[in-house]
């Protein structure tokens, strides 16, 4: 395995193309930065076009400042879930030009502002406003990646015809995102009248026979309307993060 230094000058010599170059590199040792609690993956962009994202439930403040300050140094964007706002305090007075987002509950931070350098979007539909923290959290996930984010929010098949009203926007998307509690029918439904993939999101948004979500999920899962795939209870970062690479790639073949 070739080192970094060897693989530049085999590019300035014109013996290894950029794009062999890039092969290459993405196979080198993963470096990490051993923090005794966390051991950061700071090769994960190089390696799939995205950095590690923090993940805050469970870690303290101070871990978290800690993990930033270390991604800060070798990465352009930073991205933290699941951060309540006792923790974001502490965060964004220790962090300058980091902002917390309260409703996804999520930290980010860039060395420059995010471009959207992408054609198309992806479209971010919710069923209710009490599922607008899953939403957003799929919602802001994509914009971290580049995406242009087109949000259709309280359109549940309660009121379905509301639905109707958003549905060249929806079709439009590249990626369709659909994050729903209750029984979590509305994903079944669009995924009925749409040409693009969709990416559910149960929420544990319901009344005791929701189960916390595992009754939407279960809907989900079940679906009879194709092109749906089903991401985890209230997992907004997961789908958020699919409707992303699939967004990033139809781009790439677009030119």
């Amino acid at each position: 395995m070739m080192d970094i230094s060897n693989i530049l000058k085999l590019v300035q010599a014109g013996d290894l193309s950029p794009e062999d170059a890039e092969l290459r590199l993405k196979n080198i040792i993963p470096a990490e930065t051993d923090l005794g609690f966390a051991q950061l993956d700071l090769h994960r962009e190089l390696r799939t076009g995205f950095p590690e994202v923090i993940f805050g439930e469970g870690k303290t403040a101070e871990q978290i400042i800690l993990i930033m300050q270390k991604m800060m140094a070798h990465n352009d964007r930073v991205l933290a879930t699941r951060i309540d706002s006792t923790k974001a305090v502490a965060i964004i007075e220790a962090i300058g030009g980091s902002v917390y987002h309260p409703i996804p509950r999520a930290v980010t931070w860039f060395h420059n502002p995010p471009e959207v350098k992408q054609n198309g979007y992806i479209a971010v539909v919710c069923a209710g406003t009490s599922d607008l923290p899953v939403a957003e959290e799929a919602a802001l996930t994509a914009e971290y990646m580049g995406s242009k984010v087109e949000r259709v929010y309280d359109v549940g098949v309660a009121g379905i015809h509301r639905l109707f009203k958003k549905l060249p926007l929806i079709r439009g998307a590249n990626a369709i995102v659909v994050a729903a509690g209750m029984e979590g029918a509305l994903t079944s439904v669009i995924g009925g009248l749409v040409a693009s993939p969709v990416i559910a999101v149960p929420t544990s948004i319901g009344y005791g026979a929701n189960l916390q979500g595992l009754a939407a999920l279960l809907t989900m899962l079940n679906s009879c309307a194709p092109g749906v795939s089903v991401v985890n209870i209230d997992n907004g970062f997961g789908a958020g993060y699919m409707a992303g690479l699939i967004n990033q790639n139809i781009s790439k073949r677009l030119g």
